[in-house]
């Protein structure tokens, strides 16, 4: 047999598990839920048996309450009964109002008391010497006969007094003396109400160790139960438990970490800076340090991600972070706030020169060459700095600071640093104005459209008309499209200022169609923001209808990198979407970007824009010129339309023509128009429709 090929191994079935243990299974899940019932069982007869005794304990203490309470009241009836007799004429009324209202509230309660108790006077109990009835109805206490004797000769005697005082309603003839209220009569009544005091605690506690005594039978055996279940059902679940107990805790571990821990670099992530940067500032505040915050940006990072791949960007990444930790001490922070952007918090930073010499080693360092797979990769690194308290005194503005003075190093040409500066302080609150501005001017739809007009060198017909943004403010005048449109895509308004341009300009060309005007396509700049927005395609759609503009009449005009960006942010599949309903797609400012041949099919670009450096000078650069014609044969060969923008010349045209670019755009054809001049323009140069001249006269 060759060595090289493996033996087959054999096919291999899963055997069903055998019925002893699955007889095992259903056992120890019967005896579970057995002993869950149980267990439930148990709880749910204690928790009746506690409800029940808590219950009857109450019942009892309103019983004694009652009974300690009729003691209080005979005593007070019959002193009440002497009281009223040697008292003076003049305190006789009140008294006897007393005297009537304890015996009133004495009669009620007896007749309480035998409605609670339950007591019956022909019940064999009466003979029981432990019992409630013996005390109300038997040898010697007979409490029920005192106790109504006691209220009978209550009224007797209260209907006697007031005959005598001569109050009243009624008249009493049988005089005081048959209303027996004195102290034996008191005496008496006092100790049958203390015996029947006695006899209903002593029942009480007698209930209440019965009742306990069944409790802690039931909570004996509820824990005898838990013990066995503990025993036989999940000791051999322990093992099992703990086990995943150890997972989750590693999981839960891994997710603390990464919730403030970039997953790929290992570096703090944006989260962690967010919540303890003012905990950094207060810190260096009460130390009375400087702090430096320094935004660090790979120059070159979507290039080495467009060229070499998402791993060598990737592995691009890991070594910067690792480069920032070896660079900076260990009370210093890394952090990684996305893509390739990039903080450090240098703290107890020193002098402007100490920071100025951490920072050059940290940017040597970074700037070094990095070997992926046998490529050298020159990543090239930008970094901005802020300090605390010079420059700012909270997180937001230190950050805001640090990134202001990074755009200020990328523009002097990248790999290298810059401190915010005043300059840049005032460029800050400039840029604060303009967004402001821009936010007034989006909201009031005042961004303007301005048309160019893109024409064919052989017919001379019109091939075209691009819609450019333009901003006349109120107070400054026209802004440059290069000073407003930097500011916007930085504050997050580019897609808002987009939507405004595009409805404006749908709207002028849809007159247009109308109207008869040839114009071409209409061509309006798309950004990637706007259209990663998830309704782009909705508004796009909603507005061309509402203009009754067709689809085929509108071109978007995209930059390589929109194209190149990720298939997962739904941008590749929305520009497909939107051209499968007509609308034309043309790749803007081609040649200038990174964008592969792959991307340059017929089945996604309608049409090639070559930039405006490649056109300038044409006639006189040998180079241009050789570029363009590559550029001009690879659409032709692919049945792409092509068209050059920036040309500016006469010389220009007859180059481009003569290279077989046709179709052209710039300041030699026209300059960008507001809209009535640009439909004027139009007018002028459309075929005229023929008129047909009516003719009156006789008929032959």
């Amino acid at each position: 047999m060759d060595a090289a090929v493996r033996p087959r191994q054999p096919f291999v079935t899963h055997q069903p598990v055998n019925a002893s243990s699955r007889r095992l299974i259903v056992l120890i899940k019967g005896a579970y839920w057995f002993a869950l019932l149980i267990i439930a069982a148990m709880s749910m007869a204690s928790f009746i048996l506690l409800q029940q005794m808590m219950a009857a304990q109450e019942h009892d203490d309103a019983l004694i309450t009652l009974a300690s309470a009729q003691k209080t009241l005979s005593q007070r009836v019959v002193f009440l009964a002497g009281a009223v007799q040697d008292a003076p004429e003049r305190e006789k009324l009140g008294l006897l109002s007393s005297l009537r209202t304890a015996n009133a509230e004495f009669e009620a309660n007896y007749d309480l008391l035998l409605k609670r108790t339950g007591a019956d006077p022909a019940s064999p109990a009466r003979f029981d010497p432990a019992s409630i009835e013996s005390v109300l109805y038997g040898k010697p206490y007979h409490l029920d006969a005192l106790s109504m004797s006691l209220a009978d000769n209550g009224w007797r005697f209260i209907s006697a007094l007031e005959t005598e005082l001569g109050v009243g309603y009624g008249t009493y003839l049988a005089g005081k003396e048959r209303a027996v209220l004195d102290e034996t009569v008191a005496k008496a009544t006092l100790e049958g109400f203390t015996a029947l005091s006695q006899r209903i605690s002593a029942q009480a506690d007698a209930r209440l160790d019965s009742t306990a005594s069944l409790h802690r039978t039931l909570f004996y055996a509820t824990i005898g139960v838990i013990v066995l279940v503990a025993l036989f059902i999940f000791r051999p679940m322990s093992d099992v438990i703990l086990r995943k107990t150890d997972e989750l805790m590693d999981a839960r571990n891994s997710m603390a970490f990464l919730a403030v821990h970039d997953g790929l670099t290992g570096l703090h992530n944006r989260t962690f800076l967010t919540d303890h940067f003012d905990t950094l500032i207060k810190g260096a505040q009460r130390r009375s340090e400087r702090m430096a915050v320094v935004q660090i940006d790979l120059d070159r990072f979507k290039q080495i991600n467009d060229t070499l791949g998402h791993a060598a960007g990737d592995y691009v990444l890991v070594v910067t972070a690792q480069r920032m930790r070896e660079s900076c001490r260990a009370s210093d922070i890394c952090v990684r706030l996305g893509g390739d952007e990039f903080v450090m918090i240098l703290q107890g930073a020193g002098s402007t020169e100490d920071i100025n010499m951490v920072a050059q080693r940290i940017m040597r360092r970074i700037n070094e060459p990095i070997s992926f797979q046998g490529t050298t990769i020159l990543p090239g690194a930008s970094a901005g700095i802020a300090v605390y308290p010079v420059d700012a005194d909270n997180a937001n503005d230190l950050v805001v600071h640090a990134d202001l003075a990074l755009y200020s190093a990328k523009k002097q040409g990248g790999g290298a640093f810059s401190f915010f500066s005043e300059e840049l302080r005032r460029e800050l609150e400039h840029r604060k104005l303009l967004e402001h501005d821009m936010r007034i001017a989006i909201a009031e739809k005042s961004f303007q459209v301005y048309f160019q007009p893109q024409v064919s060198l052989t017919t001379g017909a019109i091939a075209g008309i691009e819609a450019l943004v333009r901003w006349k403010h109120e107070t400054r005048g026209m802004i440059p499209p290069g000073e407003f449109i930097p500011v916007a895509e930085k504050s997050g308004l580019m897609a808002d200022i987009g939507r405004v341009v595009i409805a404006k300009a749908i709207r002028a060309a849809g007159e247009w169609h109308r109207a008869g005007l040839q114009f071409g396509r209409l061509a309006v700049n798309v950004s990637g923001t706007e259209l990663r927005e998830v309704d782009f395609d909705a508004f796009l759609f909603d507005t061309l209808e509402a203009e009754g503009l067709p689809p085929q009449k509108l071109s978007l005009e995209i930059v390589e990198s929109v194209i190149l960006d990720d298939e997962k942010t739904g941008i590749a599949a929305k520009l497909r979407h939107i051209r499968s309903a007509g609308v034309h797609l043309e790749l803007d400012d081609f040649g200038t970007g990174y964008a592969s041949l792959s991307h340059v099919n017929p089945n996604e670009i309608d049409r090639l824009k070559i930039d405006r450096r490649f056109v300038q000078n044409i006639n006189s650069n040998g180079d241009n010129t050789k570029i363009v014609r590559a550029i001009t044969e690879l659409a032709r060969g692919l049945g792409i339309s092509i068209i050059a923008e920036g040309a500016e010349t006469e010389a220009e045209l007859t180059s481009l023509k003569s290279i077989g670019c046709d179709q052209v755009q710039g300041y030699s054809i026209a300059f960008p128009m507001p809209t009535e001049q640009a439909q004027e323009w139009l007018a002028l140069r459309s075929p005229k429709k023929p008129q047909l001249t009516v003719v009156t006269g006789n008929r032959a």
